[in-house]
């Protein structure tokens, strides 16, 4: 039962909406949980029905900022727990068993407000009678080994987040494949990497789940990379994407020297010779 978090900062352009939907296709997660929509109720539910999910909430964003979403794919298989701007939580029906928990988040994005999401996650906490796992962009990291570039991190944020965690029982899991999920300003001077996304669990839900993985896919057209979480150890191939060649191409001059330069530099010219045939 995979679940896909993704902060999508804007469902605006198409190009957004088809990688959703390539991903969805692809990894298919039974639960996905996205925020900074930036898209009203009315959006949200016309994409589940889109991605193909029976199950649907949504929390219209405030202004031109915020917004999540849950889907899941059997009508049946969640139930609302609780809401709010920051969160969607759910019980996950007799899965492996028993019923757990599963908490969609969105932490404050303003630094100076960053006590309320460990506030929030304090006051979810104490009804964590259920295994209990959380996915989204917390905005906060744990560490400064979380951060590439850029000035340090404030470390008293990393302090209360830490706290926080320690108070709600709460442990980080580990991201198979690139470790940070944000960047900024790549390629420049000023390139700055984050890990902002992250999934965590307490305890039970650990022991219920001792292969849990989670996985960084990258290649994202917005700055966060999508995660997903295989609660139950299953083999992940590479994902390999098709690559077309458009025949508009063969007219630019620089296309075929780009291409030629490329593939010779991965060790294989069957493309190259095959451009060459058609140009």
């Amino acid at each position: 039962m995979n679940a896909l978090a993704r902060n999508c900062q804007g469902l605006g352009s198409p190009g957004k909406i088809r990688f959703l939907k390539e991903v969805t296709r692809s990894e298919k997660p039974v639960f996905v949980f996205l925020s900074e929509t930036i898209s009203n109720y009315s959006k949200m539910e016309k994409l589940s029905n889109v991605l193909g999910f029976k199950g649907f909430i949504a929390v219209e964003p405030q202004g031109r900022s915020g917004g999540i979403a849950l889907f899941w794919k059997n009508a049946d298989a969640g139930k609302l727990l609780s809401l709010s701007r920051s969160h969607i939580d759910v019980t996950i029906n007799k899965f492996n068993g028993c019923d757990w928990r599963l908490t969609g988040i969105y932490g404050e994005p303003a630094r100076t407000q960053r006590h309320k999401t460990w506030d929030m996650l304090r006051n979810l906490s104490r009804d964590a009678n259920l295994p209990w796992c959380l996915v989204g962009d917390f905005n906060n990291v744990t560490s400064q080994a979380d951060k590439q570039g850029g000035p340090p991190y404030p470390q008293n944020l990393i302090e209360g987040f830490n706290v926080c965690l320690n108070e709600t029982d709460l442990h980080d899991l580990n991201i198979v494949g690139h470790q940070f999920t944000w960047e900024n300003d790549r390629n420049t001077d000023h390139w700055t990497e984050i890990r902002l996304d992250r999934v965590l669990a307490n305890t039970q839900w650990m022991n219920l789940f001792t292969r849990a993985k989670v996985y960084n896919l990258e290649g994202s057209p917005s700055d966060h990379s999508p995660l997903l979480l295989c609660p139950e150890l299953q083999t992940r191939g590479r994902r390999r994407y098709q690559f077309l060649l458009e025949n508009a191409w063969l007219t630019e001059p620089a296309c075929f020297q780009i291409i030629k330069d490329c593939w010779e530099a991965d060790g294989s010219s069957s493309l190259t010779q095959k451009i060459s045939r058609c140009s």
